[in-house]
């Protein structure tokens, strides 16, 4: 299945297991409720930002996105191979990322990005209904990461550990491309409780 086909019935599967008409989730996502059913259709390619958008109208993650959200016929490999890897590219930045991270159902998620030179993305990163840790790991290159008011330089081998729970601007400053890891683990959300 390609991965424009993929997203299309993935975002509808959420959509449709969350009790959400295309309204309900073009209110809690931003996302216009046209633009969520071409999505849907298979006949808009998202961007990035409305991935992101459209992830946390949903309660999940982007890597959740990308995955098969059909019932499986046995239990899911605990392996993927690079052939088995979902890849996809933002029509917007052109970054490419490739879900690494296999079927089989864990907290945690990896991603590879390449991204390329002189790109910026930004993202709205709103509250979702699980609490979501992503590390960063530089692999080759350099990026500039904003996490609401904080801002870091990385280079490769750097970490950088945060919550998305605020806005997030990925930006890669130089003429060359950069390649990262990401870490994603997600927790049941906790509201916070208030002493009294």
């Amino acid at each position: 299945m390609d991965i424009s086909a993929r997203l299309a019935r993935r975002i509808r599967e959420l959509r449709d297991a969350r009790g959400l008409s295309l309204d309900g989730l073009a209110e809690r996502s931003g996302v216009s409720r046209s633009n969520i059913s071409l999505i849907e259709r298979g006949q808009s390619s998202p961007t990035a930002v409305v991935l992101d958008k459209l992830s946390a109208g949903l309660g999940v993650t982007v890597a959740s996105l990308f995955e098969d959200g059909a019932a499986p016929v046995a239990e899911p490999s605990p392996l993927a191979r690079p052939a088995e890897q979902p890849v996809w590219t933002d029509p917007a930045s052109g970054y490419v990322r490739r879900n690494l991270s296999p079927a089989s159902h864990s907290p945690l998620q990896l991603v590879e990005v390449r991204f390329p030179a002189g790109q910026r993305v930004a993202y709205e990163t709103a509250a979702r209904e699980v609490e979501t840790h992503q590390q960063v790991w530089m692999l080759e290159g350099t990026m500039e990461v904003t996490v609401g008011d904080a801002h870091w330089r990385l280079e490769a081998g750097d970490c950088l550990s945060m919550r998305l729970d605020r806005p997030i601007v990925y930006r890669n400053p130089t003429r060359k491309p950069a390649r990262y890891l990401v870490a994603l683990a997600t927790l049941p959300f906790m509201p916070t409780r208030r002493n009294g």
